[in-house]
Order: C-alpha cells, then structure tokens, then sequence
C-alpha cells in the first residue's frame, strides 16, 4: 500500500498516534499485500451476527492467495474448536488482517523491532507461547481466542474495541477496516 493511502485510511479512520512509538509488525507489513481499493459503507446491519453493529469507517479489501485462505479457514477451525460463535472467528480474522494480512509471519529482522510472530503478530516476550507455538495457526488463534473470551462484553462491543483490548496495538482503530472482508470470508467458509 502507498503511503499516501495509508495515511488516508489511517486519517479516516481517526488515528491519532503520537510521541514517536514505533509500531513495529503493523509497520513492518503495511506493504505486503496491494490493497485492491477502499470504500466507506454506511450501511448498519443490526442484528446480524457477523457485522452486529455494522462496519466502521471505511474498508479495506486484499486478494488472498492459497496460503492465506488456508490460515483464515484455520482461524475458522479453532474458533469452532474453543466452541466460539461466527462473530469470534470475524474478530480474529480482521486482527489477523491488520496484523500479519494473513500471513503466517516469522521474525522480520530489521522492519521488526520486537518479537512479534504469526499471524496476530504475538510476542514470546510478552507470554504469548513459544516462537514455535505462536506460529502453529491453530495455536496462536485458540491464545487470541482466550484472551478475547477474558473480555467482558466482546459479544456486543464493536470489532476494533475487542481486538484492540486483547492485542494493544499501537493502532488500535486500524482493525476496523478489515470487518467487511473478516465477515465475508467467515460467511463463506463457516460451513464448508
């Protein structure tokens, strides 16, 4: 993505960072894949159980090649697994969007100041398993998975706030823009 883009879908989505923290994989990987357009949607869709609040801001769309379909259909597996309903697997899917785009990401070297690895972008350091464990889709989305079910109220609060209460971005709006898309391919591959 260029960055005029993405300081237009930063600044429309309302982020205000500050104070010269680097954001370390969500930099690292803001160019690995085109983003193949944007588009604002105002349409709410209350009620429904994958966009119950409808989406926020404007969306982000990317083209997902085999080994990225493979990991979201992993996400989807765990998520069924943890005994989570649809709306989990979208939360994860839009965190592992803004995160890795759905790339199964090892260490990144110098574009990567922390130890951040896998999909969701999980740091050992920070207790989330092993290197070897965090990179295992299954097991990096059921430890995404615990700490969103330890999220008060995550059923009825909007994508970007759960994924930002259990990951601490330093983005945290930026999950927002891959709701659309999350709940796309949940609506797709939930039964199949």
């Amino acid at each position: 993505m260029n960055t005029m883009l993405r300081k237009s879908v930063l600044g429309i989505a309302g982020l205000a960072f500050t104070g010269g923290i680097f954001a370390g994989p969500v930099a690292a990987h803001a160019d690995a894949a085109p983003v193949q357009g944007t588009k604002s949607v105002a349409v709410s869709v209350q009620g429904d159980k994958l966009i119950p609040h409808g989406v926020q801001g404007a969306q982000s769309k990317i083209d997902l090649n085999d080994e990225q379909l493979a990991n979201a259909k992993a996400i989807i597996a765990a998520t069924k697994k943890a005994g989570l309903p649809e709306r989990a697997a979208v939360i994860s899917i839009a965190t592992s969007l803004q995160e890795s785009k759905l790339e199964n990401l090892g260490h990144l070297g110098d574009r990567n100041d922390h130890d951040s690895l896998g999909l969701f972008q999980q740091r050992p350091s920070s207790g989330w398993g092993t290197p070897e464990q965090i990179t295992d889709p299954e097991y990096s989305t059921l430890a995404f998975l615990k700490g969103l079910k330890q999220v008060d109220g995550w059923q009825d609060m909007p994508l970007t706030e759960a994924a930002q209460t259990v990951q601490v971005s330093a983005y945290p709006d930026a999950y927002a823009q891959w709701e659309q898309q999350a709940a796309d391919i949940v609506a797709h591959n939930w039964n199949s």
